[in-house]
């Protein structure tokens, strides 16, 4: 484990730097909802103005990507096509037709006559984000940060500088052109200032990785500020003996394929032995069609899969077209394999047993457990979040995808006329602590 102290300290251009971000985030955290809301539809203007610029930016970091040889994940995640983009773009737009996540009472009560307690929602602060080669994160999480009354301090992987710096533009002169203060979006391109950032206590409330497991556990390991995220992404998906066959050839194949660079993508397949001749003998070529390597225990093995699984394997998140198969005997050891070796993001289920599906669900502990569809579910748009900031897998809230409820936190207002709390003592005054 690193030490935290071998993080360097944050330099004056670095401090000047968040001082700034941090002055916005105050001046934004007191805005109206309305001035949040057309903060974020100038930021969406400003992005589609410059979009040629933007794809000019990132076919640049792409082809500069490829000579270097990065990883075929990678280079998946940095390709920022038209229609990606547009669909970005929209997603900023969504945002603001979300609800207000700021100023909601959640507790309105009465302690005693003339003293009120309210507890309300609050914006965050300043969040710190550190991710690695997708560029549309960063209109995802700008777009989330403003519109819960947030500053963000961003730091991308260097493969995407250009296209970042071409968003990150854009974005700060939609705030600007809006009325709001631009530094309240800040991006960092050099990798000092990334682990530097993580010494940053005074002024980041909170650091959110989307990234590899490496990046996620340095930072984990790496700073005193709170950090939400999720190291791995290794997804299960288990077919069981009252499967609808086609249903799970098609769930199976979707969950694997659609995007196999995702981290809500599956990469261990667990499949009943009695259903396992019928269901391989489908699945094989189907996978095989689609160019995904199997990889299968001795029981799959005899089967006809070709690659016999390491123990290995069960621990990988290949973010690749590469599948990993095991023959349990019942739903127990379906379940213990997957509390054995999931990383809490999403496990799944295909079953007509409705108990079945709902032991399965109810005892696998994981931020998503899902009966009878795709892992790639998990995503804050399609559970219309608006977006997300990234997936947290902690067992502490927020969990899954974590989108504006996420990004505020609550405060206690305490309004009263005078009260002191000897009069309650000596018999003065007491508490009725009736909910308004």
């Amino acid at each position: 484990m690193a030490n935290i102290f071998e993080v360097p300290q944050p330099g004056n251009d670095l401090l000047e730097k968040a001082n700034k971000v941090l002055t916005a985030s105050i001046e934004i955290s007191q805005t109206e909802n309305q001035n949040r809301i057309k903060a974020l539809n100038f930021m969406a203007d400003y992005l589609e103005r410059n979009s040629n610029e933007i794809l000019d930016a990132n076919n640049a970091d792409y082809s500069s990507a490829q000579k270097k040889g990065i990883s075929r994940a990678l280079l998946s995640r940095l390709k920022l096509s038209k229609s990606k983009l547009n669909a970005g773009i929209e997603g900023v737009r969504k945002v603001g037709d979300l609800a207000d996540p700021v100023n909601q009472v959640q507790i309105k009560r009465e302690l005693s006559k003339g003293l009120i307690l309210e507890r309300k929602t609050v914006p965050i602060g300043v969040l710190g984000v550190i991710f690695e080669s997708r560029p549309d994160a960063v209109m995802q999480i700008s777009s989330l940060a403003i519109r819960a009354g947030n500053g963000v301090m961003l730091k991308g992987g260097s493969e995407a500088n250009l296209t970042n710096k071409a968003i990150v533009k854009a974005l700060q002169e939609g705030l600007n052109e809006s009325g709001l203060d631009k530094n309240a979006i800040c991006l960092l391109t050099s990798r000092k200032d990334s682990m530097a950032m993580l010494n940053l206590e005074k002024y980041i409330n909170l650091i959110i990785p989307r990234g590899s497991n490496e990046l996620v556990k340095f930072i984990q390991e790496n700073t005193r500020i709170p950090v939400l995220g999720h190291a791995d992404g290794i997804c299960h998906l288990f077919i069981d003996i009252e499967a609808n066959l086609e249903m799970a050839l098609s769930v199976a194949l979707d969950s694997k394929i659609q995007y196999p660079a995702a981290c809500n993508a599956i990469e261990t397949l667990l499949v009943h032995n009695d259903i396992a001749p019928a269901f391989l003998e489908k699945a094989i070529p189907l996978f095989n069609s689609n160019n995904v390597k199997l990889i299968g225990d001795k029981r799959s093995v005899e089967l006809g899969l070709k690659y016999e699984a390491s123990l290995e394997d069960w621990k990988t998140e290949y973010l690749d077209l590469i599948l990993s198969i095991k023959i349990v005997d019942d739903l127990d050891e379906a379940i213990a394999h997957i509390q054995k070796y999931s990383s809490k993001h999403t496990d799944g289920i295909i079953t007509e047993n409705s108990y079945t599906a709902n032991k399965f669900m109810n005892v696998v502990d994981s931020s998503g457990v899902f009966h009878n569809c795709s892992t790639r579910f998990a995503d804050g748009f399609r559970y219309g979040f608006g977006a997300e900031v990234g997936i947290s897998t902690q067992t502490l809230p927020p969990r899954g995808p974590v989108g504006l409820e996420g990004l505020v936190t609550y405060k206690y207002f305490l309004k009263g006329d005078g009260n002191i709390v000897d009069d309650f003592s000596s018999g003065k005054a007491i508490y009725t602590h009736k909910d308004l």
